[in-house]
């Protein structure tokens, strides 16, 4: 018979002494809170809380924590061809899907041990606080996605203290918008037709009706190949074909407000029927120069913004001929296919321009924490277009307003967790971009040959 050490007996009977106390604990014993039990009534009672179900648009608004899941909401509420013609771009949609990777190919590097217990997301832009740091682009057609259209985004754009882009192509006149938001800070974007006296009549209604910013698009001397469109074909207004019909059945909502609200009318023209790419090629200026740039500086006394710069040189260049401001801006990547990623531009844009003009981005804002980013490296301000869109499809003015709220909580969430609590205390140095499409330096750029 083998010798055993009477540490080893004891544990072979189960059980082992405490070496300081002498106690005997048996080895198969558990906790008190790990033996099983049958449950208990008045245990399970706490656990039981059943939320009464809320059902209907307002409830599935509340759910929406992205501006993702209002996209999915919108394409189930809207018929294609008009969801397509917000959500798509130019050609093979290359310059849309850089955009939104940019945003995705980047690193925040935060700071810890930082008082962010309040986080201020007021910020100003040309001359005049917002309460948040984006506001709303120029979108055209918009009473087509949704039959509040403009007046959804001045009245939500007001509500929350943020500057409202009415388009030359919305669907929603001058005078119209200005009634509808009365508080709201305004700003009229401008396409610049052949006919000079015309735009010259916009302006002045604009300036009448208390629009403090004149925003010339500037990307647009002839209308991109939107592929989207023409496989749908898209017109204005939407025509009654049998597929839109097979289409409206799953959208009765639609059509129904469609159907019965006033016809579609447009902010600068008589009543429109065709496609997009016609209007535009059509009724703008491709001539265009700097020089036009100058004399609107002579006939617009507020702020004048220059959208669609895609290069260091003209960005330089816009500012020369008196823009107060510039939009870094691929038109969302519904014109030149390929065309530069403002993110990317950003940077090297600000490195030169910074303080010397409002610097302001859009294309490919998805979310707050793109809002941050851009801000971090160097854009004074941020424009959101489709991400708008899609509350609006999504909900009408509530949708709206349910976009607002998702990109300002995110935007706070964002700079808590990177250890900043104000906006002008975002440096460069909280972002690294990792793309492979990163930007070129302002001593690279200064040696690109500069076209046209």
């Amino acid at each position: 018979m083998p010798c055993h050490s009477p540490a080893r007996v004891r544990r072979l009977k189960g059980t082992e002494q405490h070496a300081s106390k002498g106690s005997v604990i048996p080895l198969t014993s558990k906790p008190q809170a790990l033996t099983r039990r049958i449950p208990r009534v008045h245990d399970l009672a706490p656990l039981m809380q059943f939320k009464k179900p809320q059902l209907g648009p307002a409830a599935k608004l509340k759910r929406a924590s992205t501006v993702w899941d209002l996209r999915d909401l919108a394409k189930r509420r809207t018929p294609k061809a008009a969801f397509d013609y917000t959500d798509g771009a130019a050609e093979a949609e290359i310059t849309l899907r850089r955009a939104r990777e940019a945003f995705e190919q980047l690193e925040f590097r935060p700071g810890v041990l930082r008082n962010v217990s309040s986080v201020d997301l007021t910020t100003s832009v040309l001359g005049r606080e917002s309460a948040l740091p984006f506001g709303i682009a120029p979108t055209g057609f918009t009473r087509m996605m949704q039959s509040e259209g403009e007046y959804a985004g001045s009245q939500a754009a007001a509500a929350a203290g943020i500057p409202y882009t009415l388009s030359t192509m919305g669907t929603a006149s001058i005078e119209d918008v200005a009634a509808e938001a009365p508080d709201g800070r305004n700003w009229f974007q401008l396409y610049l037709w052949t006919d000079r006296d015309k735009s010259l009549e916009l302006i002045n209604r604009a300036a009448a009706a208390g629009f403090d910013t004149l925003m010339v698009t500037v990307d647009t001397a002839v209308a991109g190949e939107r592929l989207r469109d023409v496989r749908n074909g898209m017109t204005i207004p939407p025509a009654l074909t049998v597929r839109t019909v097979l289409d409206a059945s799953y959208r009765p909502a639609w059509w129904f407000n469609f159907l019965t609200h006033e016809p579609l009318s447009f902010a600068t023209l008589n009543r429109y029927s065709g496609t997009v790419a016609d209007l535009i090629n059509s009724m703008f200026d491709p001539t265009l120069t700097f020089d036009d740039l100058a004399w609107l500086r002579r006939v617009w006394k507020g702020n004048l913004v220059v959208k669609g710069i895609q290069t260091l040189e003209d960005a330089r260049r816009a500012v020369d001929h008196g823009a107060d401001g510039i939009v870094l801006s691929n038109h969302g990547g519904r014109q030149l296919d390929r065309a530069p990623i403002p993110l990317h531009l950003l940077p090297v844009v600000a490195a030169e321009l910074k303080g010397k003009t409002s610097i302001i981005l859009d294309t490919g804002i998805m979310s707050g924490g793109d809002i941050v980013a851009a801000l971090a490296l160097g854009a004074d301000f941020t424009l959101i277009g489709r991400a708008y869109l899609y509350g609006l499809m999504a909900g009408g003015r509530a949708g709206v307003d349910r976009t607002i709220q998702i990109l300002s909580s995110q935007a706070a969430r964002t700079m808590a967790l990177m250890g900043v609590d104000r906006i002008a205390d975002l440096t460069p140095d909280h972002v690294r971009l990792l793309s492979a499409y990163s930007p070129v330096t302002a001593a690279a750029a200064e040696q690109q040959p500069v076209l046209g």
